[in-house]
């Protein structure tokens, strides 16, 4: 039965899934290919992937693994079968009478056997294939014994893979620590902070004052909470859940700069906010998009000595918001500017400068994950200016 372009497509996604190709053979592969030859009493085995194009040898014991176009390949004409096949002499089969690896111009392959190998959703990737220069024939004994190894093969390729994915796994673990550490440093402080104020006017019996320090405590402490909500429910299920809805820009400027307030007048830092708009988006998340943009400029400012002045503003496009965190700091290099924004990447103003470089990397993605975009500019007084872009509501 003819294979379809849908056919194809579900075998290419099936063997990217083993990322197999091009990676050294795995120990255990070869291992299986010995067994086979031995069994079989061949000095030739290998373990071939097929894709739509080519034949991949990613394991193979009596000749050096290689690539061949996939119309060459001898087991991507019988293969897609699912069944064993076995040729004593492969002259014999008209499949193969004109095969360049039958003909002497790739090979002189006369004995020939290969097992498929199906995945664990039946979707068959390649075969485990002996083969010899001189005619032979396999038992029934060395027959089941080819399939059970065929099946080993999967399995090998399977524990790479579950082996690759809890290596991911534990990688993105590690990130959202990180994230997670990152992002609730600001409302934690500003909490500590209040608090402290708080207890200060108690002592010298401003009443007043420390219902003040209290109510914004309890609002840092309640932001704390949604964030710990929502990044939990991120990690949990990829990144799916989202409350999306119509989020009001200046309420949340107003909210970040709240969480940064114990920073803010540590570092003697001035921030202006000329915001306005009502965009579609999770308000904790471009909460907190502002809270990391406002703090890095304080804080990569203050490093240099400077006196932090940071302005927010917001422009709109035909369909989008535009906001725009200026400073007057040292600013980033035009060459640093697409580097930065990675993951864990710093540029080389932020020698000295405490953290992971996890702001940037989050906001862009957070960005991304709203059809948005992150760029970085020069800001007019020399800084830095770092934009990001959300969809407005209902195209306003």
């Amino acid at each position: 039965m003819p294979m379809t372009a849908v056919d194809d497509a579900i075998r290419r996604e099936a063997i990217a899934d083993y990322g197999v190709i091009g990676e050294a053979p795995a120990s255990s592969l070869e291992g299986l290919l010995r067994i086979a030859a031995s069994v079989c009493r061949v000095d030739k085995a290998v373990v071939n992937i097929i894709d739509d194009r080519f034949q991949h040898q990613i394991a193979a014991l009596g000749f050096d693994a290689a690539v061949c176009a996939r119309e060459d390949s001898m087991c991507a004409a019988v293969y897609l079968s699912g069944q064993q096949v076995v040729l004593p002499d492969a002259r014999d089969d008209e499949r193969f009478t004109d095969n360049p690896f039958v003909t002497g111009e790739l090979g002189r392959v006369r004995f020939y056997a290969s097992s498929p190998l199906r995945t664990p959703d039946g979707v068959i990737i390649g075969t485990l294939c002996v083969f010899d220069d001189d005619v032979a024939e396999l038992d029934a004994a060395q027959r089941s014994t080819m399939d059970i190894l065929a099946g080993q093969v999967v399995d090998v390729l399977e524990l790479r893979r579950a082996g690759r994915e809890l290596r991911s796994s534990n990688d993105r673990l590690s990130t959202f620590a990180g994230q997670v550490s990152h992002d609730l440093r600001n409302p934690l402080t500003a909490l500590v902070g209040y608090l402290e104020l708080a207890s200060d006017s108690l002592e010298v019996d401003e009443a007043q004052q420390a219902t003040v320090s209290l109510a914004r405590a309890e609002a840092a402490a309640n932001r704390m909470t949604d964030l710990v909500g929502d990044l939990l429910s991120y990690a949990r299920i990829g990144g799916a859940a989202r409350h999306f809805g119509p989020v009001s820009v200046r309420e949340a400027a107003v909210a970040a700069v709240d969480d940064l307030d114990a920073a803010l007048r540590e570092r003697g830092a001035r921030v202006s906010l000329d915001v306005d708009g009502i965009v579609f988006g999770d308000a904790t998340l471009i909460r907190l998009v502002l809270q990391n943009l406002i703090a890095n400029s304080v804080k990569f400012t203050a490093a240099a000595g400077i006196p932090p002045m940071i302005e927010v503003s917001t422009t709109r496009t035909d369909n989008a918001l535009v906001i725009r965190v200026e400073d007057n700091g040292p600013g980033i290099p035009e060459d640093e500017r697409g580097r930065v924004v990675g993951l864990m990447e710093r540029g080389t103003s932020a020698q000295g400068v405490e953290g992971l470089g996890l702001g940037l990397s989050v906001c862009r993605r957070i960005a991304q994950e709203h059809g948005g975009r992150l760029g970085i500019d020069a800001s007019p007084t020399g800084g830095a200016a770092v934009w990001v872009t959300f969809p407005l509501l209902g195209g306003q």
